[in-house]
């Protein structure tokens, strides 16, 4: 109370002007005071014999009356402010377009501080002191300043409306209870109130969990963004690199055409020469046999005739074969100009196709963000409308407003579709995977002709291949200048290697194989060996074959051949020769093993598949002591 007497003797000392305590204070006719300087402001130096007005009651003095200083009030103030009395509160100020004014000020009105529920009227600091004074008026309800206090009145009965009525859902009056609304089911509105509070607690706890549920759809949303664009970008390399091994393994058919198409350019000559040279020795014998036959035909001696006819005119079989075909690669010489130019125009468009899809749903995904967003700006709005209206202390005013804020109304987002978006980008990168393996199929089946046929043209790609020590198996001797390879349990053991095998007897070459590559390994037709090629990455503690790094064809002292990969087999019925070649083509994925007899390749198994890692040569043993392979030093 005492900060409220404190706050009342501001306003009497205070010039209504400037709010701040009077300054050489004037009192005009009509009793109100201000500081000299403000009143003298405010009317000007204009004629005296205008119309000047009271900036407060806007009581009008023709002409200006004279101002003179009140001597008292100055002295007054001076003493209250020896006493501690301060400026007028800041906050004291005209109310403005969007504040609640006084309703009892006049002229300018000044801001609200109050509004009064039983008055239905709003005050100002000032006009709100008769509440804090007067007995009566401090029982009144006083509330947050209020524009819509004149809601509160029963336009047919001019009385605060108390009473809601459940039966028609709103506030009225006394008078109406007793009149249009008696019998219906009636409550006081503190009440009501109280049940709608409630309501309004649940009301502001769903719009809470929808804002919870749109901030989560928005941040999934921006993780959808952020996966489409590393899909897409994904995609994009994926494509970019597949392309790339398609370009080059297209240029590295064609240079093998092309060197295949040189070779066999060679041989065709040479051939034809050496043909050439037969057929002008074969004349040179006919002419010859001719001019005897000639001599022959004119000797007169008959006896002689009948003894050499028989041995001179018969004519022996040619020993010249037929000419070869020398046509069959001629087709191939822009085929693959054409296949890089195509790959080329293809990769173009697969990109354009990924960023186009990634373009497209990215769009999509923001633009749904964005409802999201403004739909939870609304939804944060409309809370914070709830928990106003909750604070709020006019109970008839909470009953008029709770209806329309407490509904949460439908979203219009639609739910997200239930469609995987990233699977165009998978299918596009399965698409141009599955695009390459077709024409690495294409260019390996119809150019198989290019693969060696004969062992001489086989031996063209020889490689000269010595087994790692740091690999083999403990149980293993290597001899032949690392070439040859014997089962020994007596072995004195090898030192410890990261690289050595130790589930199974076997031993990785020294050297990686890439290209073309060809070789042969010697073993007794008795003997259990395994040939096989392998990454070097090769699991170390299990036998070749049985995981996906490593190819085995398994030599069996029973006869046939059994080929594993990834564990899966193959069981090949043929006899077993005691050599077995391996031709090796990197880049092409061509895996082929051969029984060699002689001069005699026998195609045994071929793989066709993707090499990622070069590749080494693999030996296998498995028997008694003395059991052996070697990986043969042939010549080209």
């Amino acid at each position: 109370m005492a900060q409220q007497r404190n706050r009342a003797d501001d306003l009497k000392f205070s010039c209504s002007i400037c709010l701040d305590l009077l300054k050489d204070p004037v009192t005009i006719p009509c009793g109100h005071n201000y500081c000299m300087k403000c009143i003298k402001a405010t009317w000007g130096e204009e004629d005296q014999e205008k119309t000047h007005s009271c900036p407060q009651c806007r009581r009008s003095f023709t002409p200006r009356p004279e101002l003179l200083k009140n001597t008292m009030l100055a002295e007054l103030v001076e003493e209250l402010k020896k006493t501690g009395l301060q400026a007028a509160p800041a906050d004291l100020c005209y109310a403005g377009a969007e504040d609640v004014a006084c309703d009892v000020c006049t002229g300018r009105k000044l801001r609200a501080a109050k509004s009064c529920l039983q008055c239905v009227a709003s005050y100002c600091e000032q006009h709100l002191q008769h509440h804090f004074e007067s007995a009566a008026l401090k029982k009144h309800k006083l509330v947050e300043p209020s524009k819509k206090l004149q809601e509160n009145i029963c336009s047919r009965h001019d009385e605060v409306m108390k009473i809601f009525c459940r039966t028609d859902q709103k506030c009225i009056c006394i008078v109406c209870s007793m009149d249009d609304h008696k019998g219906h089911d009636t409550v006081s509105a503190a009440t009501e109130r109280a049940e709608k509070q409630k309501q309004l607690a649940q009301s502001r706890q769903n719009v809470q969990q929808r804002i919870q549920d749109r901030e989560k759809d928005v941040k999934e949303l921006q993780q959808e963004v952020e996966t489409t664009n590393r899909c897409a970008d994904e995609a994009v390399e994926h494509s970019e690199k597949i392309f790339t091994q398609l370009i080059r393994l297209v240029e590295t058919r064609r240079s093998d055409v092309k060197q295949r198409i040189r070779s066999q350019q060679e041989l065709d000559v040479s051939l034809a020469k050496e043909r050439q040279e037969k057929l002008n020795q074969e004349i040179t014998e006919l002419k010859k046999k001719d001019a005897e036959l000639e001599k022959l035909s004119l000797t007169e001696d008959h006896t002689q005739f009948l003894h050499s006819y028989p041995s001179l005119s018969t004519l022996t079989e040619s020993t010249i074969s037929p000419r070869p075909n020398i046509d069959r690669l001629q087709a191939f010489k822009d085929i693959f100009t054409q296949l890089i130019r195509l790959v080329e125009t293809r990769r173009s468009d697969v990109k354009q196709r990924i960023r186009s899809q990634q373009e497209l749903d990215v769009s999509l995904a923001k633009e749904r963000q964005e409802k999201l967003n403004q739909e939870i700006t609304e939804l944060k709005k409309k809370d914070a409308e709830l928990e106003k209206l909750s604070l709020t202390e006019d109970h008839t005013q909470f009953l008029h407003s709770n209806p329309s804020r407490s509904t949460l109304t439908e979203s219009t987002i639609s739910p997200r579709p239930n469609i995987d978006r990233l699977q165009a980008f998978k299918d596009v990168t399965a698409a141009v995977t599955a695009a390459r393996d077709q024409m690495q199929l294409i260019l390996t089946e119809k150019l198989r002709f290019l693969e060696p046929r004969s062992r001489t043209e086989f031996l063209q790609y020889s490689r000269q291949i010595t087994v790692d020590p740091n690999t083999a198996n403990t149980y293993l001797v290597l001899s032949g200048e690392n070439r040859k390879v014997t089962c020994n349990d007596k072995n004195p053991p090898y030192p410890d290697h990261p690289d050595r095998f130790t589930g199974a007897q076997q031993v990785l070459s020294k050297e990686g194989l890439t290209g073309r590559c060809y070789w042969e390994v010697e073993k007794k037709k008795s003997e259990n060996v395994e040939v096989a090629v392998a990454y070097k990455s090769v699991d170390r503690s299990g036998p070749f074959g049985y995981n996906k790094k490593s190819w085995s064809l398994f030599c069996g002292s029973n006869g046939g051949y059994l080929f594993c990969h990834d564990s899966r087999s193959t069981y090949i019925s043929v006899p077993v020769s005691s050599r077995i070649g391996v031709y090796l083509d990197h880049s092409a994925g061509i895996l082929s093993f051969y029984s060699v007899s002689s001069d005699t390749m026998r195609l045994l198994h071929r793989v066709q598949t993707t090499f990622t890692e070069p590749l080494h040569a693999g030996l296998g043993l498995y028997g008694p002591n003395g059991n052996s392979a070697e990986v043969c030093k042939v010549q080209q």
